[in-house]
């Protein structure tokens, strides 16, 4: 007998999307997207071969300095006027230990379509008090910016460049099984 394909929905408002990139190499900035959507289809409740995707609104990007946010919404980065998303879509979730997984899937940033692997942690799952299956995942990676096309260094006067060039994700979601 074959599996019924489950989907689940992405909950916003139990999940956040962050990344970090050094800032003249010495410190690091944090910075978030606050709009974002995703789902996941299973087979079952199974959630090993899952397929998933994900899309982050670009000019949702809050670093907690409205002029850094500016820039990065421009062409110098990310370009949000020509490419306001930014897009993910698996190709395997492997299951690599009890609770462990690697999501290897296509990325896209501005017009840059590249595979990428993610470590995903299953944090497992749970019925909420409206009867709502939930179940949770962090999802950590790093990229390099400059593979994707977001290519600008800034060097400073003295030669130090503003913008490390990997970036490092950390993401936590909460999907919520689709009746």
């Amino acid at each position: 007998m074959e599996a019924v394909a489950t989907k689940w929905t992405l909950d916003p408002t139990h999940s956040e999307v962050q990344f970090k990139v050094k800032h003249l190499v010495i410190s690091t900035v944090t910075g978030t997207f606050k709009q974002f959507q995703g789902e996941a289809e299973t087979e079952g409740d199974d959630f090993e071969n899952a397929k998933i995707n994900f899309t982050l609104d670009v000019n949702s990007v809050d670093t907690n300095q409205e002029q850094r946010d500016a820039h990065l919404k421009s062409e110098d980065f990310f370009n949000a006027a020509s490419f306001p998303e930014i897009k993910f879509e698996s190709t395997a979730f492997r299951k690599v230990g009890s609770s462990d997984y690697k999501l290897e899937g296509n990325l896209t940033i501005k017009d840059v379509t590249k595979p990428v692997t993610l470590d995903v942690e299953y944090g497992g799952s749970a019925v909420d008090f409206y009867g709502n299956t939930k179940a949770g995942f962090e999802v950590t990676g790093k990229i390099n910016r400059k593979e994707f096309g977001l290519t600008w260094d800034g060097i400073t006067e003295a030669g130090s460049i503003v913008v490390g060039e990997d970036i490092k994700l950390s993401i936590n979601v909460q999907f919520a099984k689709q009746a």
